[in-house]
This record gives C-alpha cells, structure tokens and sequence, in this order.
C-alpha cells in the first residue's frame, strides 16, 4: 500500500509529532507532503527514512498549490491519500480527487468547540470543512469528544472513525540524572518546586492563568515549553509581578519522538527531559481536542492539574489516579498548587492510561481505516455515536461543494491570516 500524508506545517507541534510517530509503526510505504514550513519535524521525518517534499504553497490565496499538489498525487500513484489539520483537508481533499485518488482519509486533530488549531471558529470555516469532508473517504476523530463535535456538524457518523492519539510512554520516563542536569541548564535550584506546562502559547491554552497563579507562589519556578502569539504577553505578566527570574519561558522544544538528526540538539533540553525536571504538570486549556500533553506528563509520572482533557474524561478515573480538574481562577490554581508542594507529591506510578494510548494500537486502528477506505466499505469503528440533527442553516445539503479553483480564503478571508 502506498500511501501520502499531507499536512499543512511541520514546525513542533502534536499533530506533526503524531505524523511522526505514526510513520515509525505503519506498515505501509509512506511519503509526506508540507504544504508550509518545512521545520524540524520535517528534518526528522527525512532522518527516519520517509521522504518528505515541500510544496511551497505561499498562503491561501496560492491557488496554483492545488494543480502543483495534484501533479504530485497523480504522478507518485498513491492507493491512498491521508490529510492532517485543516488547510492540508481542505486542500490535499481537492486534489487528491483531482487526480483520481478515490481512497482519501482525514484527522480531524485539533478540532475544539469554538476553536480550531487555536483560531476561531467562523461560520466560513465550518462550512468550508463540511463541503470538502464530503471530498474524503472517512474521518478520523481523535477523541469521542472530536466525533461528537463532528456529529454536531452534519458529518455523518458512519464516516467518522475514532482513533485516539498515541505516545511511547517510555520515552518520557522519569529520569533523576536528566532533572539534575536540566535544572542546572536553566538555572534552576536543585531544592525548588517546579510547576510545568507544554503547548502553544495561544488563547485557548489559558497560559496566562498558569503565570497569574505562579506569580502568588513565592519561590516556585515555572517552566513552560512552547512558542506562539502570547509569548510577548506572557513576559509582560511576569515581569509586572517581578517573578521574571522565576518564569521559563523556553520556546518551542522537540525531543519526544527520540533522537535522530534533525531533533532538537541536547544542549537544548526536549520535553522528556523538562518533565523530568518539573514536580507538577498543568493544563489550563479549557477546550482540548484530545490532550496529548497531559498523557505525556502521566508517563513521566507526575501529577497533572487540567481544564479539559479527552483522553483522561472519556476513561475511567482510576485509570489516571495522578490526574484532577481545575478551575480557571488564577487563585484557586494557585491554591491547588500549593496544596501540591505541602503534599510533597513525588513520583507517582505511570498509570493505566498511558498503555491504553501506546502509539502501537493507534497504528493498527489507522491500518484498519485504510483498508477500509481502499475497499469502498463505510462502517465506523469506535463507538456508535447518538445521532444527531444539525440545524437547518447547518445541514449538509445545503452547502455546495468547493469549485477547486478558488482559494478556501476566497470563501473565508480570515484564512489568509493562517
């Protein structure tokens, strides 16, 4: 089976990493197309064995990227096509038909409540989706919860498979020598509580809650991974509570996928190592698609506080005993927190969780996908969803297909932005 793998950016990021992780198991001879920003985990991706071709698309108004994308489709005689994140959807959907790829596969990654990959959701961008999922064979949700939302939409549910992410749970494995050696890197004390958290540093991911409440924790150190919009902002905060010499800000960092050229290099501490230098793990994210972070944190056996994690709500509680909720109030965080450190939490076991999302099963549940998107069979895996009646400005039929011509920014102007 041949397969393409399209997605819109492969700079860090969970959806990229996935790919990555995802290449290293399927039994399949894969290749990989960016439609941006060829970084790291493009540089990784070539250094496991796949090759991986950038497509240059300039932005949304690039409409010569979707000929140039089927040119390439149609002459490497692809079985299957699989898109990841919104602009390679919409996109690789497109012309995979263009050239005459029948069986085409989407993850659905990133997909929130009022946001998707961080931005807002718009009417624009909904209808966009819907017109070019009815392009795909099927629908992979990465949680219940993604499925429901897609349900809600007018996506029919026999379309929607559900595969959860997956992790290699020993690579995040507590380390005691790496907390002493990162520790030392950045400048923290050996004796001192830290608080840690991973991902974009956009909105939705409520970090400026986090730096709030380590701002009324005297002596706590936080160390916070991760690039994005908010940076700027999040530096601000700390330095108007005079607690910049306690606030890591430390950008952007790989290293979760194991070592190979083109990882981030060791002086640069990846995310194993940080978790192994924090003492509690949060996420303050009110809406998640799926949560890969927190799973990581549990691996490495801390305990973890988050707004909202799909992997953890959609299985029994004991399954995650190092796992609680909490509140969005920067106080009550902080309070958490503090009981936390007056605990003295240690390290906790690695829970049950972490084995029910090995990236192994994911793989063999995507397998499955494949076949049956190749054999033109429409039958969901996952559980069977509640069905559900879309509104009737939202109904399906009532959205014409995308003219493959015209640029999704056309239809949707804040598109250009992305």
């Amino acid at each position: 089976m041949k397969v393409l793998h399209i997605i819109t950016g492969l700079e860090f990021g969970g959806a990229e990493q996935q790919l990555r992780l995802l290449l290293r198991r399927l039994p399949a001879n894969c290749e990989v197309v960016t439609l941006t920003n060829p970084g790291p985990v493009a540089d990784g991706i070539r250094a496991d064995g796949t090759p991986v071709t950038h497509l240059g698309m300039s932005g949304n108004r690039d409409l010569g990227a979707i000929p140039r994308l089927a040119r390439l489709i149609r002459g490497g005689r692809y079985d299957l096509v699989h898109t990841h994140l919104y602009r390679a959807g919409v996109y690789g959907r497109i012309a995979a038909r263009l050239a005459g790829v029948r069986a085409v596969v989407g993850t659905e990654h990133s997909l929130g409540e009022t946001r998707i990959e961080g931005r807002r959701l718009t009417r624009g961008v909904r209808r966009l989706y819907r017109a070019t999922e009815r392009l795909g064979s099927a629908t992979v949700a990465v949680s219940d919860t993604v499925a429901d939302r897609l349900v809600r939409w007018g996506v029919p549910e026999e379309r929607i498979h559900v595969v959860p992410n997956g992790i290699e749970g020993h690579r995040f494995a507590y380390d005691p020598d790496a907390r002493t050696a990162v520790r030392e890197m950045l400048g923290v004390p050996a004796d001192a509580f830290v608080v840690g958290g991973v991902g974009r540093l956009v909105p939705g991911k409520r970090f400026d809650v986090l730096v709030r409440a380590v701002t009324h924790l005297s002596s706590v150190h936080l160390l916070l991974a991760g690039d994005g919009p908010e940076r700027a902002a999040l530096q601000r905060m700390a330095r108007q509570f005079a607690a910049s010499d306690r606030i890591h800000l430390l950008g952007a960092r790989g290293g979760v996928v194991g070592p190979a050229t083109g990882d981030v290099p060791d002086e640069e501490p990846g995310i194993p190592g940080l978790l192994s230098a924090m003492d509690v793990f949060v996420s303050p994210s009110s809406e998640e698609a799926f949560g890969l972070a927190v799973l990581e944190a549990l691996a490495s056996g801390l305990h973890v506080l988050y707004g909202d994690c799909p992997a953890i709500d959609e299985l029994p509680s004991e399954r995650a005993p190092g796992a609680r909720r909490c509140g969005a109030d920067p106080y009550e965080l902080s309070q958490a927190i503090r009981k936390l450190r007056s605990d003295g939490p240690g390290r906790l076991p690695v829970p049950p969780v972490v084995e029910h999302y090995d990236i192994g099963l994911a793989a063999e549940s995507l397998m499955a996908v494949y076949e049956q998107a190749l054999a033109g069979t429409s039958r969901a895996r996952g559980r069977v969803f509640p069905a559900r009646v879309p509104a009737p400005d939202e109904s399906a039929s009532n959205v014409s297909l995308p003219d493959p011509s015209r640029s999704p920014a056309a239809d949707d102007p804040s598109l250009s932005k992305r």
